[in-house]
């Protein structure tokens, strides 16, 4: 067998992360409303269809960026937990903060809320990353899934 066809028909993979932004210039994040506040910052809209996105996090708590997973509809958005994990390692994060928002305007957290933030962190226990907290966001206000005592 010809080596160079066989080596034409592997594609490379590359993983990257670069960010501009000088360590002691980042954010930390020393409460849920720290958090919120940022993912605030880079939600897109909180009315007509769901975000779901993920920050990750240094050991220090500082915020390394954000990553959108999914944006969905009015009542829900698709979430794969391998590309959150994907994105964590890529940036070399020890933890990760989640959030989504609520279009309804509702703060309770949902059953499908639950199971996809225990399914998370399961998966981020095998790869020794803190899942710090799952927040739920809406125009005026937000939940923390860590202060509730539900993770």
């Amino acid at each position: 067998m010809n080596q160079n066809l066989f080596l034409n028909n592997i594609a490379e993979v590359k993983i990257s992360y670069s960010t501009n932004v000088r360590p002691s210039d980042r954010a930390k994040i020393t409460s849920s409303k720290d958090a919120a506040d940022i993912f605030r910052q880079v939600f897109p809209g909180f009315e007509h269809r769901e975000y779901f996105y993920a920050m990750l996090l240094n050991r220090g708590n500082h915020v390394l960026g954000y990553y959108e997973v999914s944006k969905g509809g009015i009542a829900g958005t698709a979430v794969d937990v391998r590309l959150i994990l994907q994105a964590a390692l890529k940036a070399n994060a020890s933890s990760i903060i989640l959030a989504h928002n609520h279009p309804s305007g509702t703060l309770e957290v949902s059953d499908s809320d639950l199971s996809i933030t225990r399914k998370i962190k399961q998966a981020c226990l095998i790869l020794d990353i803190s899942m710090l907290d799952h927040i739920i966001l809406t125009n005026y206000s937000f939940t923390s899934m860590a202060d509730e005592g539900l993770i």
